[in-house]
């Protein structure tokens, strides 16, 4: 089953996509393309991984990690589905990432890996955007890269784990304004699912509605201001957002913590 919050005619709807169309609670039927979308979960936490795709780590420069690299993208990130990403004034680097983001369905505390799945509400589709000006190495948490508002696209759909037998096949891919930039599966990831749970459980208490992003493979790229973004995963739709100055009044960006990677 694929869920979106959405509005409608003045109206805060959750609503099935069935046939093309989402109904709501009501029944009442609405263009996808005629609504405006909200995040599909309003999670507490967001987690997501750095270098899980050993392509991506090469595309960088770095080794893959022994253990996970894990950080935390603010709430203050999230952005819908048709949202405007905002380009920092003065950064020179900004990419997007594709990536697999797995919902956690009930709350998870030391649970095993091979019981991980039964914590698993859904997936959805995430952009993890960074400045990249502010990425050096990855034993600082990507915070000031990855933390900035509108830099956490998700959505559209929340698509529930018994309409995605296989997450660990699944083509993933990036557009911008219509050109394909990166592409990539999920079998590639180094850690999946349920082991990323069981470390993580280990020390914190997953909560239902929290969202573990899964890393993104290699072909990130830049863009900029006026460019679309179009991103798909086999099953769960495609997210789109484009990209838009920064208010005119913000200070622009001139440090770099490191050398462009």
């Amino acid at each position: 089953m694929k869920t979106a919050n959405f509005m409608a005619r003045g109206r805060q709807h959750r609503g099935v996509l069935r046939d093309g169309m989402l109904i709501d609670a009501a029944g009442e039927a609405h263009r996808p393309d005629e609504v405006q979308f909200l995040l599909p979960v309003t999670p507490g936490k967001v987690i997501a991984l750095a270098l899980n795709y050993a392509d991506h780590n090469a595309e960088l420069g770095f080794k893959t990690p022994e253990e996970p690299v894990m950080f935390l993208k603010p709430n203050t990130s999230l952005l819908p589905h048709g949202g405007t990403v905002e380009y920092p004034r003065g950064a020179q680097f900004m990419h997007y990432e594709v990536e697999l983001g797995i919902v956690i369905g009930r709350d998870a505390r030391r649970v095993k890996a091979k019981d991980a799945e039964d914590y698993i509400g859904g997936y959805t589709i995430a952009n993890d955007l960074v400045v990249r000006d502010y990425v050096s190495n990855y034993y600082r948490p990507p915070m000031r890269a990855k933390g900035w508002d509108t830099f956490g696209p998700l959505g559209p759909y929340l698509v529930s784990a018994d309409e995605v037998p296989d997450p660990y096949n699944l083509g993933l891919r990036a557009f911008v304004n219509g050109e394909l930039r990166q592409e990539g599966n999920t079998r590639d990831m180094i850690l999946r699912g349920p082991e990323l749970i069981e470390f993580m459980s280990r020390f914190m208490t997953l909560q239902a509605g929290d969202v573990i992003l899964t890393g993104t493979p290699k072909g990130v790229s830049h863009v900029k201001p006026g460019d679309v973004m179009r991103l798909e995963i086999d099953g769960l739709g495609a997210l789109e957002n484009d990209v838009g100055w920064e208010s005119e009044d913000a200070e622009p960006l001139i440090a770099q913590e490191g050398q462009r990677i």
